[in-house]
């Protein structure tokens, strides 16, 4: 699911237009790719969207622990194509979004409860697009790049990524350098990083929050990390962001 929030249109699944605002829920695994005009970016020439990934084994394991969740979701099926919602909805999830924006782990559980009954619930959707068929390659790495953006909090080890793929870990090393070019243990350094990034930019974090938000569980760790890879400090790249 994702909200953007550049102007002014950009392009999505099955060339569809949005704009700053909309969301968009799209399934599980469904190959896509998002291309944005000129102007939606900033004067930084970044995009700024926010995303929530879960899957459908999450919403799942949480109707049958929470009743309250389960009545209010009563009769769920989950869609198939990708869709774009409306604008009471979008509205209402904006707002939980950027609530969750600034929460810890604790607290963004607790707004995906109040998420997940106006996602599946709201009425007032459009069709945005449906699955296509791709290589088996390119679903595989999307498969791997959702698994990090939904667990790049916590520590992944070569076992559960490669389990997730159905390879064993030497087989799953050598086509992950083969088909990106880097380890994946770089790869989600990487990740961790910008992830990073963006919120010593756009939010008020201490670097120690930041350093466990994305993962990492030492801040001289992270600080050595960060500055090998980026070339400065975290605190040096907040002021340069703030400056510039």
């Amino acid at each position: 699911m994702c909200y953007m929030d550049t102007e002014p249109e950009w392009q999505a699944i099955r060339y569809s237009l949005f704009s700053a605002g909309d969301v968009a829920l799209i399934p599980p695994s469904m190959h896509h790719y998002w291309e944005y005009t000129p102007l939606s970016a900033d004067s930084d020439g970044c995009v700024h969207y926010l995303m929530v990934a879960f899957s459908h084994s999450f919403v799942v394991r949480c109707m049958e622990v929470f009743p309250e969740l389960r009545n209010r979701l009563a009769g769920l099926t989950f869609p198939v194509n990708a869709l774009k919602l409306g604008l009471e909805s979008s509205r209402i999830i904006r707002k939980i979004l950027l609530r969750m924006n600034d929460m810890d782990e604790l607290g963004r559980l607790c707004e995906m409860f109040r998420l997940l009954p106006v996602l599946f619930t709201s009425s007032d959707h459009t069709f945005a697009g449906k699955p296509m068929n791709v290589e088996r390659d390119v679903r595989r790495i999307q498969q791997i790049c959702t698994y990090v953006m939904g667990h790049y909090i916590h520590p992944i080890s070569l076992d559960d990524i490669s389990a997730e793929v159905g390879m064993n870990r030497s087989a799953f090393c050598s086509y992950f350098k083969r088909c990106k070019g880097m380890t994946f243990s770089r790869f989600v350094t990487e990740y961790r990083l910008n992830t990073a990034c963006e919120l010593l930019k756009h939010s008020q974090k201490q670097v120690s929050e930041i350093c466990f938000a994305v993962g990492f569980n030492d801040v001289p760790h992270f600080n050595r990390i960060f500055k090998k890879l980026k070339g400065v400090t975290p605190q040096e790249y907040r002021k340069k962001g703030t400056s510039g």
